[in-house]
């Protein structure tokens, strides 16, 4: 190989193999994989204090002791209203049980319009606001809405990433209280 032309091709050759090797070995299986679980699950979940409507601290330890459900959404949020019908009836049925909690917290909308729409809607569990996104920043979150099950040793044990269904939130409050699907 004295042609400076075939030298210039090995180079190039022997670059575009290994930038092909090195490639092939970044590739994932699942590009989505990531951004259908949640880091946290199986953690400790992070502590945070969101201040609800009526003035009222709602922190980690507050909750304490008792399965709960955390659904991060806002009022804009097409996926959010989608969830809604399944997350009302949710709250309809275990409105009664003393042991468990149901928490929305609120991020990146106002006040105001999350009064109203609490109002109009006629939504009974406890609503806290996130207006500097801290608790949503402590969970990880992606988006809205996102549900997190927390156990009564206060554990992450299960997560919804997207909209809920009934179902969902069912085994959900199932893994909250123990008793995994």
């Amino acid at each position: 190989m004295t042609h400076p032309t075939r030298w210039i091709a090995l180079g190039v050759g022997l670059v575009v193999v290994a930038l092909a090797v090195v490639m092939a070995t970044q590739v994932g299986g699942d590009p989505t994989a990531d951004s259908t679980t949640s880091q946290l699950l199986g953690e400790p979940a992070p502590d945070f204090t969101v201040t609800t409507l009526d003035g009222e601290l709602v922190t980690l330890d507050s909750l304490a002791g008792r399965p709960v459900l955390v659904n991060f959404w806002n009022t804009w949020c097409p996926p959010c209203e989608q969830e809604l019908p399944a997350l009302k009836e949710f709250a309809r049925r275990h409105a009664e049980e003393p042991d468990f909690e149901l928490v929305g917290i609120v991020r990146d909308d106002g006040e105001d319009a999350v009064r109203r729409y609490v109002k109009a809607e006629g939504l009974d569990w406890t609503i806290g606001m996130d207006p500097d996104a801290a608790a949503a920043l402590a969970f990880g979150t992606r988006g809205q809405p996102e549900t997190f099950a927390i156990d009564a040793a206060g554990r992450i044990v299960g997560t919804q990433i997207g909209a809920a269904s009934l179902k969902d939130f069912e085994a959900l409050l199932d893994a909250a209280q123990g008793n995994p699907r």
